[in-house]
C-alpha cells in the first residue's frame, strides 16, 4: 500500500490547531461525529488495500515552535512569525528589530531570527507553516544503546539520526531544521486559506536549511491490515455506528454550541489523560465528572464577593446541572461514542507506527533514553477539506501535558 496523493486544500481558513478525532464528538456534536467515523472507516479502507481512500495522512512531527514565514501579498515583503500572524493585530516579523519588540521571551527570540536570516535563501512562494525542529545550538551527540546519534528535541520527543549517516552531516551543516506541513494563499494576509498541499520539491536548497514535508510515506510497503484486522475494526465501527444512532442529537449538539459545558467536560477528559488513565467504566466517568464540576462551582460561588455575582452563578450552577443530571444516561453514551473511536483510532496508529520512520524518536527520562513511536498522524479528507490529528494520548498526550518545551526553557 502507498500513500502518494497528498492534501487537497482545507476548507478551514487557518490552520491553527487540529483536534482529536474523538474529540469531534463534543466539538461539533452529530456532524463532528458522523465525520469521524467516516475518518475511521476510510482510514481503514486504505489500510485494507483500497486505493481510493476518501483520506490522506501525513506524519506529525513533535516540533516547536510553530513557525510562519514567506510573503505578505499586502506588501511583498518576506516576513517570519508564529501562530500570532493571523491575530486581528498580527505579529509579523520583517527584521529583528520586530522580533525584539513582539517576541521578547529569550528562546522564542533568537528561534526567530535564525529563521528570519536563513528561510528566505529557499526561494519560498506565498506563506507556509511549518513545524521548528532545530536551530544550530540544538543538535547534541548521545550514545543510545551502543548507537553514536546526533538528537534534538524541539519538544517533548527527542529525534535521533545515526551519526555516521547522510542525513546526519546535512542536519550538522545546517543552522536551521524545519517541517513544513501547510500552505496558504490569498490575495491579504487576511483572506488566506489554507491547504495542506505542499511541495518542498520547488524549493531552493541551500546547506543552511534542513526541510522536509510532512507526508506520510509506507516506504517498506507493509502499512496494510490482515484480514483478521480487517474484521476487527469493522466490527468496532459497525458498533459505533448503531449506537451514534441512539444517541439524542439535541444534548450531542448543546454540548458542542455552549462553549462553558464543552469546556468543562473536555477539562475533565483531559485531567484523566494527565494522569494516565483510562476511562472504561463511563458510567463512574459521568458520575465523578458531575461532582467535579459542581465542586468548582460551588468553590466559584464562595469566592464571589458580591451578593449580585453570587446570586448569578448559584442560577448559573444550577442550570448547568440540570443539564448533566438529566442528560447523564447520555453523556454516558457519547463517552462510549469516544472510547469505540479511540480503540478504533489506536489500532490504525498501531499499524502505522510499524514503518521505518525517517529518524528515531525517545523520550528522556531519568534513567537515560526510552524508544517511543512518532506523536502521531494527521488525516485530512480529502473532499471537505476537514482535517484531525490521530495520536495515542495515553503515551504522548501525557507526556506531552507534562513535558518542558525544550526550545522554552
Amino acid at each position: 500500500m502507498k500513500f502518494t496523493e497528498y492534501l487537497e486544500e482545507s476548507k478551514e481558513n487557518k490552520n491553527v490547531h487540529l483536534e482529536h478525532i474523538e474529540d469531534e464528538v463534543l466539538n461539533r456534536g452529530v456532524n463532528g461525529t458522523r465525520d469521524a467515523i467516516d475518518f475511521l472507516r476510510s482510514l481503514r479502507d486504505m489500510l485494507a488495500g483500497h486505493s481510493e481512500s476518501k483520506v490522506n495522512l501525513t506524519t506529525k512531527w513533535d516540533g516547536a515552535p510553530a513557525v510562519f514565514c514567506g510573503i505578505n501579498p499586502d506588501n511583498g515583503k518576506f516576513f517570519v512569525g508564529t501562530k500570532g500572524v493571523f491575530n486581528a493585530n498580527p505579529k509579523l516579523n520583517y527584521t529583528d528589530a520586530d522580533i525584539d519588540a513582539n517576541h521578547p521571551s529569550e528562546g522564542l527570540n533568537a528561534k526567530l531570527k535564525v529563521a528570519l536570516r536563513y528561510l528566505p535563501k529557499l526561494g519560498i512562494k506565498g506563506v507556509l507553516q511549518g513545524d521548528m525542529m532545530f536551530t544550530k545550538g540544538d543538535l547534541k551527540p548521545h550514545i543510545i544503546d551502543g548507537v553514536e546519534y546526533i538528537t534534538f528535541q524541539p519538544n517533548t520527543i527527542v529525534y535521533a539520526v545515526p551519526t555516521d549517516s547522510k542525513l546526519a552531516q546535512i542536519m550538522m551543516a545546517a543552522q536551521i531544521g524545519v517541517v513544513f506541513h501547510t500552505s496558504y494563499t490569498g490575495k491579504t494576509l487576511e483572506d488566506m486559506k489554507a491547504s495542506f498541499n505542499i511541495d518542498v520539491n520547488n524549493f531552493t536548497t541551500t546547506k543552511d536549511v534542513w526541510f522536509r514535508d510532512a507526508y506520510f510515506v509506507d516506504a517498506s510497503g507493509t502499512a496494510s491490515f490482515t484480514e483478521q484486522e480487517t474484521k476487527d475494526i469493522t466490527y468496532i465501527l459497525s458498533d459505533l455506528g448503531n449506537l451514534f444512532r441512539t444517541v439524542n442529537a439535541l444534548t450531542l449538539n448543546r454540548i458542542a454550541t455552549n462553549s462553558i459545558i464543552l469546556t468543562q467536560i473536555k477539562t475533565f477528559n483531559n485531567s484523566k489523560v494527565r494522569a494516565g488513565q483510562v476511562i472504561t467504566d463511563t458510567t463512574k466517568h459521568v458520575r465523578e465528572m458531575i461532582l467535579s464540576i459542581e465542586d468548582k462551582l460551588n468553590k466559584e460561588i464562595i469566592a464571589a464577593k458580591r451578593d449580585d455575582t453570587k446570586k448569578k452563578r448559584i442560577t448559573e450552577k444550577n442550570e448547568l446541572m440540570r443539564f448533566y443530571r438529566t442528560n447523564a444516561t447520555e453523556l454516558k453514551k457519547i463517552f462510549d461514542m469516544q472510547n469505540g473511536l479511540v480503540e478504533a483510532k489506536n489500532m490504525i496508529i498501531k499499524k502505522l507506527q510499524q514503518l521505518k520512520q525517517v529518524t528515531g524518536s525517545f523520550l528522556r527520562t531519568d534513567d537515560g533514553f526510552k524508544v517511543t513511536n512518532p506523536e502521531g498522524f494527521v488525516a485530512v479528507d480529502k473532499l471537505k477539506g476537514n482535517a484531525v490529528k490521530l495520536v495515542d494520548r495515553l503515551e504522548f498526550s501525557q507526556a506531552n501535558f507534562n513535558a518542558q518545551k525544550a526550545w522554552d526553557k
